[in-house]
């Protein structure tokens, strides 16, 4: 098989002849900036020059000699965005400033920096009134630009034989939401302010619809994976009550993954289809059922240390119905602070009951941060090709 062969195949929960695996095809992925470099040295490789993914969250896309030793089967297109765009920092003291295309101020410390951080949102500071949101400069998300040259290249990496996945425009309409009004007052507004609370979410909606359209409609019949977001997990539970989710957030995500779905299969050609990707963190297990019966295909990043998100009932109770990419090794404690043969044994534990049946793609449990040491990821790489066979 070949990549994508192998990635589809088990995307349609067949066994292929092994687990496929991912870096970096996505900004929920991919490696921190930091942790490549590291990694470039221990593998006597150059790391230059870096090209980054996403600026926000300091992420890069490997070089291929990483990517061809390890077999990474999907490759990922990055469409312009607040993320990797026009990002055009000032002095701000300790910090440099950025403010985005959705009026986000973001910071990044000049002394050991790691991340940029959200400091300020546009709807913080007023009482959310229609007029403010329906006045704010929205991003248009359909500028051609955005996509320049992404044609040409998920063909070459069709032509190559890998699995080909694109992103969505922004976080997901919980998050967003969040992000631009402050998540002390959005998740207020949840409860006092319902008006305020859905005309912005329907607003992020009407947004992510728009360039969906467009983005499926430009090179969608070349695409595998459509990527979408929005984290309604905690370590232990959810950051709000499933009524909520249900009022709020699930109609509205059914009516975006149903938009898409449409639009990819007028798209796609006679005998291909597209899979929806959702991101989410946490602990998420009482709305899987709900992703599952709105069309989505993929979980990830399958957050198997969050409460009752054990790997194997997930397996036995949704395995056969929706792909787990991601949860292949515990990334807060053992990929970070471990040893060596502790990676190598949570990763073995992970595939042995994540990978029956296909319906798995082995990742991270989210991107790889800047904290780890390169001698865990080799190992954990090493790890899925010695035991990833089927």
């Amino acid at each position: 098989m070949n990549s994508r062969q192998r990635l589809i195949c088990s995307l349609e929960h067949q066994q292929p002849d092994k687990v496929p695996m991912d870096l970096a095809s996505t900004h929920l992925t991919g490696i921190h900036v930091t942790a490549y470099k590291k990694l470039c040295r221990y593998l006597g490789l150059d790391c230059e020059p870096l090209v980054f993914t996403d600026v926000i969250q300091q992420l890069v896309l490997p070089c291929e000699q990483i990517m061809n030793k390890f077999g990474f089967d999907a490759r990922g297109l990055f469409p312009l965005c607040s993320h990797n765009w026009n990002i055009v920092s000032k002095d701000a003291g300790d910090y440099n400033e950025y403010i985005d295309e959705w009026g986000l101020v973001h910071h990044f410390p000049k002394q050991d920096g790691v991340y940029w951080s959200l400091t300020e949102s546009p709807f913080v500071g007023i009482t959310c009134k229609r007029e403010s949101i329906e006045n704010h400069k929205w991003p248009l998300c359909t500028e051609p630009q955005r996509i320049k040259g992404l044609r040409a290249l998920a063909q070459k990496y069709r032509d190559n034989g890998k699995a080909v996945v694109i992103k969505s425009i922004c976080a997901g309409l919980f998050e967003m939401s969040q992000r631009l009004r402050g998540m002390e007052n959005f998740l207020c507004d949840l409860i006092i302010d319902k008006p305020c609370a859905n005309l912005l979410v329907e607003k992020i909606l009407e947004i992510k619809k728009r360039y969906w359209s467009f983005v499926i409609g430009e090179i969608g019949d070349l695409i595998d994976v459509f990527v979408e977001a929005d984290d309604y997990g905690t370590q232990q539970s959810q950051l709000i009550s499933f009524e909520t989710y249900k009022e709020m957030f699930e109609p509205r995500l059914a009516s975006l993954i149903d938009h898409m779905k449409s639009l990819i299969a007028q798209k796609k050609p006679p005998g291909e289809k597209g899979y929806i990707f959702f991101h989410s963190c946490g602990n998420v297990r009482p709305m899987l059922p709900g992703f599952i019966e709105m069309g989505i295909d993929i979980l990830n990043p399958v957050h198997i240390s969050a409460g009752c998100m054990e790997p194997e009932l997930l397996k036995r109770d949704f395995g056969d119905k929706i792909t787990f990419w991601g949860g292949g090794v515990e990334t807060q404690s053992i990929l970070p602070n471990g040893t060596v043969g502790q990676v190598i044994e949570n990763v073995k534990r992970n595939l042995d009951v994540l990978k029956p049946g296909g319906g798995y793609v082995f990742n991270t449990v989210h991107n790889i941060q800047a904290d780890v040491p390169p001698e865990n990821i080799v190992a954990m790489w090493e790890t899925v090709m010695k035991y990833g066979v089927y």
